[in-house]
C-alpha cells in the first residue's frame, strides 16, 4: 500500500482557547464538510468534546454517490495543542489525521497533516492520481474556506 501524505495550514484570528473548543467539538465537523459528501455525525456526542478513546461514528459519501459508514477513533490528544483522530472503518486502507494548534501573532497556527492508504493495490493508486487526491484538496480548501469566514 502506498501512503500519502496532506499538509495545510491557516491562521485563524482567535484565542487558543477559541479555536481548541471548536475543533475538539466533534459536531462542527459537519460545518466544514462539503455539502455533497453528506456528512452526518450520527455518534450522539451534543455536548461532548473530544478525549482519548472517543469513538465517533459517521455517514458520508467520498465519491460516486456511495454512501458508507466512517468510525474514527481519537488517539493522542494534548489539550490547546493537538489531537489526532485515526479511521477504524472506512474509506480508506489508513487515515490518521493531527490537528495541531499554536499561538501566533494574536491568533492561531492550525496544521493539518494527515496520512493516508488506499485499499485495492494498483487500483487505489490509479484512483488516488484520478479522483483522491484532487477530491481531498479540495475538501480541505473548502475547510479553509468556510473557516475564514467563520472566524472573521
Amino acid at each position: 500500500m502506498n501512503i500519502y501524505t496532506l499538509h495545510r495550514e491557516q491562521f485563524l484570528p482567535v484565542t487558543l482557547q477559541e479555536a481548541w473548543e471548536f475543533f475538539s467539538t466533534p459536531m462542527n465537523l459537519e460545518k466544514i464538510t462539503p455539502g455533497d459528501m453528506a456528512f452526518e455525525v450520527i455518534t450522539n456526542l451534543e455536548g461532548q468534546s473530544i478525549y482519548k478513546g472517543m469513538l465517533i461514528e459517521y455517514r458520508v459519501t467520498p465519491l460516486f454517490g456511495i454512501r458508507m459508514k466512517w468510525v474514527t477513533k481519537i488517539g493522542d490528544v494534548v489539550p490547546l495543542k493537538k489531537f489526532v483522530d485515526t479511521q477504524l472503518k472506512g474509506p480508506y486502507a489508513l487515515w490518521e489525521h493531527t490537528h495541531t494548534f499554536t499561538e501566533k501573532d494574536g491568533g492561531v497556527l492550525m496544521h493539518d497533516d494527515v496520512r493516508y492508504g488506499l485499499p485495492m493495490g494498483i487500483l487505489g493508486t490509479i484512483a488516488h492520481t484520478i479522483v483522491v487526491k484532487k477530491k481531498l484538496e479540495n475538501i480541505f480548501d473548502y475547510r479553509a474556506e468556510v473557516l475564514r469566514k467563520f472566524f472573521k
